[in-house]
């Protein structure tokens, strides 16, 4: 089988990509489950946008200084610049945020925004109504409960994939790659992903010596429900907080406050240290009060949250809930220009989650994630629609290692916790030594190809954790010993 462009993921970065390319070319989209088992799906926040043309410049100090001074200036101000394009793209086709009573998009505040500028579409379902508006606009086939396992390369060409697909290896050429994956969630042992998020085609890439970078930079989540036995635990918005929420322990007491004078509303990396921290100084439970909302906003607002913690017992907004950081987003990924174009790869492209364009540098500010996905997403499908592809001349066959062997699935487990113990919210040098002595044995104990590929992407999370000495952003280390 022979396409012009192979999209790897059915996420917001991954569709917006699909419906950037006309129906003359042949398309696929694959994705690992269904179509809706991605990170897009589960976002509840929201999507920013520059409000209007004279707030560009205070988005985009906002999310430089949520940056730490580690974000690509360049990149930044394209997505903002193109935010409100975008933007009136979905509205034009008939996507619809939400509004006021007279008509007016809606427009939401998030921590370490300095105005509202975030659009949310169903109250806190956002990704939801977004991913089914770009499912039904995806004029391209999918090819669903298909696993990516190689990339097929020949002299710095990028030829294709190969796929597992009903039990069987398949080589699917294609002039043109587009790898919206998403990032690594399932490597953690407290994360919100998506099951399909483990970092496979990271994997990948480290082994065809493609750069990945600021893969230390591993954003956590400060507000998550994590008391359930699903693999992907519940997340409660930042919109929450940016809407009145507080963060408390059992006595009502507001301690964020003790870390940083925003409070609730500073950003997510140094709200998540500090209850981490406060837990481990007090042994006391952190809550997420949501007693200030009107009951009746509340199950409008937040339909979902309101639905779910129901079902689990919970009362909202009148009852707390006990809340722990999660992993949630991996800032660094797989090196781009400002195009999605992969360095030195031809053919090759890399959008949304999965990719690393330095919009976010040292720390994503909240809700830029959405957006992001769109405006790479449009720059790529640009990009290959300007580009001559060149053709591959290879015969490639498919791969013999063997997918998963015995032993492989306690292996993961021990992997997600080695990972949450000593490489999250607070690192020591000595965690990270002690995660990489793990990570080698497990490699070098004999595993299948698809728990290799997320223990190479672990391995460079903690090598690069380990040359990054100072903290910045939401890589904190500490020289305290860490057990």
């Amino acid at each position: 089988m022979r396409y012009d462009v192979v999209i790897i993921g059915s996420g917001i970065a991954g569709l917006y990509t699909a419906i950037g390319l006309p129906k003359r070319l042949k398309v696929l989209v694959i994705n690992k489950s269904y179509p809706w088992e991605c990170n897009t799906y589960y976002a509840q926040g929201g999507v920013t946008t520059a409000y209007d043309d004279t707030d560009i410049p205070s988005h985009v100090a906002d999310t430089l200084d949520a940056g730490a001074g580690m974000c690509n200036v360049q990149a930044v101000r394209l997505m903002s610049e193109h935010s409100q394009g975008v933007i009136r793209d979905l509205i034009e086709r008939g996507f619809s945020f939400d509004k006021d009573e007279e008509g007016h998009l809606l427009y939401t505040k998030e921590a370490a925004h300095s105005r509202s500028r975030i659009l949310h579409a169903g109250g806190d379902a956002t990704g939801r109504y977004l991913h089914f508006f770009l499912l039904q606009q995806n004029p391209h086939p999918m090819l669903s409960d298909a696993t990516v396992v190689d990339l097929l390369i020949e002299d710095d060409r990028c030829c294709g994939v190969e796929v597992v697909s009903e039990g069987k290896r398949r080589i699917i050429r294609a002039d043109n790659v587009v790898i919206a994956s998403g990032g690594v969630g399932s490597l953690y042992e407290f994360h919100t992903n998506a099951s399909t998020i483990s970092g496979d085609l990271q994997g990948i890439c480290l082994e065809k010596g493609i750069a990945l970078e600021s893969m230390e930079m591993m954003q956590f989540h400060p507000t998550v429900f994590v008391a359930n036995d699903w693999a992907r635990k519940l997340l409660l918005t930042e919109a929450l907080r940016g809407e009145g929420a507080h963060v408390v322990d059992e006595n009502g007491y507001r301690f964020l406050f003790e870390y940083d004078p925003r409070g609730e509303l500073a950003p997510r990396d140094i709200v998540s240290r500090a209850i981490f921290d406060y837990r481990q100084r007090t042994g006391k439970q952190a809550f997420l009060s949501c007693e200030h909302f009107e009951s009746e906003y509340f199950k409008e607002r937040f339909p979902n949250i309101y639905k779910s913690l129901n079902d689990l017992g919970f009362h909202l907004p009148k009852e707390r809930v006990p809340i722990s950081p999660a992993f949630h987003y991996a800032v660094g990924g797989i090196k781009t220009d400002l195009h999605g174009s992969v360095p030195g790869i031809r053919g090759l492209y890399a959008v949304g989650e999965a990719a690393s364009t330095g919009v976010h540098g040292a720390n994503r500010l909240a809700s830029n994630s959405l957006l992001e996905g769109l405006v790479f997403a449009k720059e790529a499908a640009e990009a290959i629609l300007k580009t001559q592809p060149a053709q591959c001349e290879g015969a490639f066959e498919t791969g013999t290692e063997p997918l998963e062997l015995p032993g492989d699935k306690e292996k993961k487990d021990t992997l997600r916790r080695v990972m949450w113990d000593q490489v999250s919210i607070v690192r020591t040098p000595q965690g990270l030594q002690k995660a990489l002595e793990s990570i080698e044995e497990m490699i070098r104990s004999g595993v299948g190809r698809m728990l290799r590929l997320r223990l190479l992407t672990a391995r460079c999370i903690i090598e690069s954790a380990q040359k990054r000495t100072e903290s910045i952003g939401v890589h904190f280390i500490t020289q305290g010993d860490k057990e």
